[in-house]
């Protein structure tokens, strides 16, 4: 496969299995990407992300921008080599941090200005600018500036939005230059089905002029302005008939889910690609993911439990340590019982994306949907 190419191995129902190549090696889908915000997942190590069989690691535009900088990033032969990660890996641009600060933001048509988290300092960025600090760090994918609305807003903010975020993709496109790194374009649009699907026609409008001007199209698309406070149904409404509408040649990518029910029904709605920080904010905190729900590992009922954390789960967690153990490290603080957590929640839904590609190519998805659904974890996801 040529670098970026897109194989659509099998589908089942909406659901689909995909093949991405990328400067760093190919991807399968469905897929789950462990966040890596300042260059590192949490109490991970590289050489553990590749035993876990993670594929994608992503890391953040904002936050390495400001800290170590672009720059050094750069310096250091980019990401893969700053961080000794061997696999592809994605640049989010940043947007969903500075809008969330929107206290600190002045926006305009030409950017956006915002001030670092770090030293306080005043910071302008344009799409331009944006996309020059993404080369810099090197990802395989950048993922366009654009404008998340949060829940609930007003219809007009997210127009606005919409019309922001449109505008923004299109000189991303244009001024995105670097030949071993793809450029993802976002679809905003809030819970607003209209204003979702006008998004994708805008994308896709943006794209066709770029290639008929002789320039790039986007490597596949994100989906964004998604859980910002609504509930996984009120998604739901929306989310299938967005996912299909964008090209069926290109990756989907659900940005900033990593809930496993909503993963599984996502999936199911044609969607290829997920991030998000749970399952190790949540090993931090002492919960484990399991094949019969949540556990909070602080529980008293642990103290004697000298069973695996998860008779079904063949990590190394659950291979080496007891839930007596895990429990004693949580209550104590120790470091290693959040590594330990961690561990095995990537490998929960590293797994499970993996066990629901081979659904996919098996032409079963429908049957794994429903019997993850009638499962306990479902239950309680």
């Amino acid at each position: 496969m040529a670098l970026f190419d897109c194989k659509v191995d099998v589908t089942s129902g909406h659901a689909r299995a995909l093949t991405y190549a990328t400067a760093h090696g190919d991807f399968q889908t469905p897929m789950f990407m462990p966040v890596g915000t300042h260059a590192t997942v949490k109490g991970i190590t590289p050489d553990r992300l590749e035993e876990l069989r993670s594929q994608v690691v992503l890391a953040n535009t904002y936050h390495l921008a400001m800290r170590p900088g672009a720059e050094l990033v750069a310096e250091a032969g980019g990401v893969h080599a700053f961080m000794h990660y061997p696999g592809p890996m994605l640049t989010d641009s940043g947007g969903f941090q500075i809008f969330s600060l929107a206290d600190t933001v002045k926006l305009t048509d030409d950017g956006v200005e915002f001030k670092s988290i770090y030293d306080g300092a005043r910071v302008f960025w344009t799409p331009e600018e944006n996309m020059r600090i993404q080369e810099l760090i090197g990802a395989d994918i950048a993922m366009q500036l654009d404008q998340c609305a949060p829940y609930p807003a007003e219809r007009s903010f997210v127009e606005r939005a919409v019309d922001l975020s449109a505008a923004w993709a299109e000189r991303c496109l244009a001024a995105h230059a670097r030949k071993d790194q793809t450029l993802f374009g976002i679809v905003q649009g809030g819970m607003h089905l209209d204003l979702r699907l006008e998004s994708v026609r805008r994308l896709r409008e943006i794209e066709e002029a770029s290639l008929a001007a002789g320039g790039r199209r986007f490597g596949g698309f994100g989906i964004g302005g998604y859980s910002v406070g609504e509930s996984h149904e009120v998604m739901f409404e929306t989310l299938g008939q967005v996912a299909r509408a964008l090209p069926d040649d290109r990756p989907r990518y659900l940005m900033g889910v990593g809930n496993p029910t909503t993963l599984v029904r996502a999936v199911g709605e044609g969607v290829d690609m997920f991030d998000c920080v749970l399952p190790t904010r949540t090993a931090r905190m002492g919960t484990a993911f399991s094949s019969t729900g949540r556990m909070n590992m602080r529980n008293a009922k642990f103290t004697h439990d000298f069973t695996p954390l998860d008779h079904a789960c063949s990590c190394y967690t659950c291979t080496n340590f007891t839930r007596s153990y895990i429990r004693h490290l949580v209550k104590q603080d120790e470091m290693l019982g959040g590594i330990l957590l961690s561990i095995h929640n990537l490998h929960y839904l590293l797994d499970l994306m993996h066990r629901a590609r081979e659904a996919v190519l098996a032409g079963e998805y429908d049957g794994f949907l429903q019997a993850w659904m009638d499962s306990p974890a479902a239950k309680d996801y």
